[in-house]
């Protein structure tokens, strides 16, 4: 069908981001035949709680489940897609079969980026992944991380609670490059504090040196650890698209409502929406969230959906403390308090830009995010 109701709706991905554009196409009076494909076997899960509560879980171990999802698709767990032909509009599976589609969700997310091809080397990205490290933590092994951004020190900070001996090698100041020389300096002392071993240095590698896996800085010292794990970026699933020419650059450019075309939306780590500082990939469980939903409504609606107005919205838990950001980061210079002070304590914080809007910023607070939201609009 060229136009009018769909009666298909295929969704790669059980990510959050294809669960999200799921219920809200449901949400959005979408009644037909629902389909979603998954390449893990597991349910759609809380991918932030895999380097905090779920290293660190007792016997529960519920810290990443999901409720159960009420969009009453057909559930394609376990299963790969791994080709595309938009004119006929079908998905290919690498079970060898096809699915048919009037409106498509593309939502495959990333993987991790290694540093190696090595078996030894760790990486943090999925359900097994955090499942596989945290047995292996039991044994309180010493642990190498490479990568100094928020999932290296959240995965740093777990491991040290769980008992073991972590060296960090980051390229420069840990968290500077993602939050600013203020709030990076806040959670290195904590790092420290705790007994986190910091190594700076311009690059770093995974190599086997006489029969071992190690960890090689750029000048030329070598860092060992029972466990080498890597968190040093991720890499957007789009090569199961390349013949299709919906990609760019590695990622999926899309309109300011989610869409590469009329029939065919693309949301989370692998889509490129327009920015007010350009198209940009914006790789965060928040803004697969907001993106879902626009695109969801915009396949089922076309342009009656308002265009995504998306603010930032980053939160971390490490070494003890916790942060909530809204609005674009890093941020330089010092903040203005709102409450509390400067010393690592509970405060909240706001970053001001010349035209009266802000960063808003809560350590150590529990505050609800419109209350956050509110605090970087410009005063009336």
């Amino acid at each position: 069908m060229s136009g009018g109701t769909p009666a298909r709706v295929v969704v790669v991905g059980n990510g959050i981001a294809g669960l999200t554009a799921a219920d809200t196409l449901r949400e959005a009076g979408f009644e037909g035949e629902l389909t979603i494909v998954g390449d893990e076997p597991h349910p759609a899960y809380s991918r932030p709680a895999l380097s905090k509560a779920l290293l660190l879980d007792g016997d529960d171990m519920s810290s990443h489940e999901l409720p159960p999802a009420g969009h009453g698709a057909a559930e394609l767990l376990g299963v790969r897609a791994t080709g595309l032909d938009p004119d006929r509009r079908l998905v290919t599976l690498d079970d060898g079969s096809a699915l048919p589609y009037d409106r498509l969700v593309l939502a495959t997310g990333s993987r991790a980026r290694r540093l190696s091809e090595l078996p030894e080397e760790f990486t943090l990205r999925g359900l097994d992944d955090a499942l596989r490290l945290r047995d292996r933590l039991a044994d309180r092994p010493s642990v190498v991380v490479v990568g100094g951004g928020a999932l290296g020190m959240e995965i740093a900070s777990g491991c040290l609670a769980a008992g073991c001996r972590v060296t960090l090698a980051s390229q420069g100041v840990p968290l500077i490059a993602q939050l600013g020389p203020y709030l990076a300096d806040v959670f290195v002392r904590a790092a420290l504090d705790r007994g986190l071993t910091l190594v700076e240095t311009g690059s770093a590698r995974i190599e086997r040196l006489a029969g071992e896996a190690r960890v090689v800085l750029d000048d030329g010292a070598v860092l060992e650890a029972d466990i080498l794990l890597s968190a040093v970026g991720d890499v957007p699933n789009t090569e199961w698209l390349a013949d299709t020419g919906l990609t760019a650059k590695g990622v999926v450019p899309v309109d300011s409502r989610g869409l590469v075309r009329p029939d065919i939306a693309a949301v989370g780590d692998l889509a490129a929406f327009p920015t007010p500082r350009g198209l940009r990939r914006v790789p965060l469980w928040s803004s697969a969230i907001e993106q879902a939903k626009v695109a969801a409504r915009a396949l089922v609606r076309g342009d009656e959906v308002p265009p995504l107005r998306f603010q930032t919205y980053f939160w971390t838990e490490q070494f003890g403390l916790s942060l909530k950001v809204v609005g674009d980061l890093p941020q330089d210079g010092e903040p203005a308090y709102v409450d509390g002070g400067p010393g690592g304590g509970p405060a909240l914080m706001r970053w001001s830009h010349a035209d009266g809007t802000g960063v808003a910023a809560a350590l150590g607070y529990r505050i609800p995010i419109p209350r956050l939201r509110r605090m970087t609009r410009a005063a009336p």
